[in-house]
Parts: structure tokens; sequence; C-alpha cells
């Protein structure tokens, strides 16, 4: 599926030669895909399944949803980082919190959607979409008191969250908190969940909790709270 990359599939900077440039292609191909409502091609026995069903219906996004805000509601002037925002922020009620919002999305067609229509909701709270991947973030050092990243970790191996660990403390005040999520694998409907989104396009990486927890610690961050939901399990960690 890389061969068919669009040119403008994800920022080509200074990472664009990392090891990493070819899976994050991959899922920004998969979800521009998504984003212009494109059709994808699976086999008949993969839309035969009742979770595909349930995902081509929009039911799927309800029940797998990470409410982040349970564990880490957003305060009031705080600078908030959402990365692999998609198109959240025409979802969850971000300016009732009355925090400043900054994203960074590797989707040109999520990051061009929220710069266009995300200062018309609230261009005081709204600070704008950079284009680019978790592990190198186009912000300045000790800038946000909260950052946030759901539904993208389990498209990368552990060692890439390594890097984005990196990356967030670098980004993070001394005392904030990153909120993010994992897919549990022993729940019940995660191997049919791998098994479509990987026949959408992006492989899905099946780790233990336990693994997870082992690279958090690793990563110098200290699980505050945990919250498991119906396929993913979110995490608030400081450093």
């Amino acid at each position: 599926m890389s061969k068919n990359l669009p040119s403008n599939s994800y920022k080509r900077n200074s990472y664009s030669s990392d090891k990493w440039q070819e899976r994050i292609g991959q899922i920004a191909y998969r979800f521009n895909h998504q984003y212009q409502n494109q059709k994808f091609a699976v086999p008949d026995e993969v839309e035969a399944m009742p979770i595909f069903r349930e995902w081509i219906n929009g039911r799927l996004s309800e029940r797998i949803v990470s409410p982040f805000w349970e564990i880490a509601q957003p305060q009031k002037n705080e600078h908030c980082l959402d990365i692999g925002c998609g198109v959240s922020f025409l979802i969850y009620p971000w300016r009732d919190w009355q925090a400043f919002f900054y994203g960074q999305e590797i989707s040109n067609i999520a990051k061009d959607t929220l710069n266009s229509r995300g200062s018309q909701l609230n261009s005081k709270l709204f600070k704008g979409v950079e284009l680019g991947p978790a592990h190198h973030l186009n912000y300045d050092q000790s800038q946000f008191d909260l950052v946030i990243a759901t539904g993208f970790s389990c498209y990368f191996p552990l060692e890439y969250w390594q890097a984005v660990l990196v990356e967030v403390k670098r980004v993070l005040k001394p005392g904030g908190h990153f909120v993010f999520d994992i897919l549990n694998s022993e729940q019940p409907l995660a191997e049919d969940w791998a098994v479509l989104e990987t026949y959408l396009g992006a492989e899905v990486f099946l780790e233990t909790v336990a693994e997870w927890e082992k690279t958090i610690k690793a990563g110098g961050a200290k699980i505050v709270k945990r919250q498991l939901g119906e396929l993913f399990e979110l995490y608030k960690v400081r450093f």
C-alpha cells in the first residue's frame, strides 16, 4: 500500500528518512482514505464480520472512543496538545473547558479540515494543528500542561512509543500529565478489531498490558490513573 501513497501524506521533514517513515505513511493513507469517504476494498469474509458492519454504520466508534476528559479534564487557561487528533476538535467539547488547544496529526486531510474550521468554532482557544508524527512534535520544551494521544498507539510497536514518551516529556511542563490509550489485547473485541484494521490498511500490534506498563516505566513515567473501556484502556501518567 505504501507504494501508492500521495506525496503529501505527511510532512516531509527531517524525520522523513527515519525508520518509521513507511509505517507513518501507511497510517496516514488509511485515515486520509476514511476522511475522504472513499470505499475500502475488503474480502467478503471481513464484510461478513459483525464488527465491520458496526464500523460501516458508525456505531463502532461510539463504543470504542476513549473519553480522556473523564480522567484528565482540561482546566481553564491550560495549554493542551492533542497528538493524532484526527477530526476530534469537531467532536469532543473542548470549548466548554476554556483551555487552549493545539494539535498535531499525520493526516493532511484532518489537519486541513481542523485548521479551516477550528478557528470558526473558537478563534481564541483553538491554536491550530501541525502536520507531523508523534515522535517529532513541532512544539517547544515545557509548553503544555496536558498532552493527549488517543486512538493510534496500537498501530506502532512499543519501540516507537518509547520515542513518543521522550518527546512528550520534552514538551510537558513540570508536573504536567500525559493521557493516552492502549489497545487492551485481553478484551473480547480486540482480535476482531485488529483483523478489521489490518484489512483497512493499518496493521495492529496486540501487546500485553504488562509489556505496555513496562514500557511506560522505562520511559520514566508514573501511572497516576487508568480506565478500561470496551477495547482501549486509558492511562494518565506524569514524569
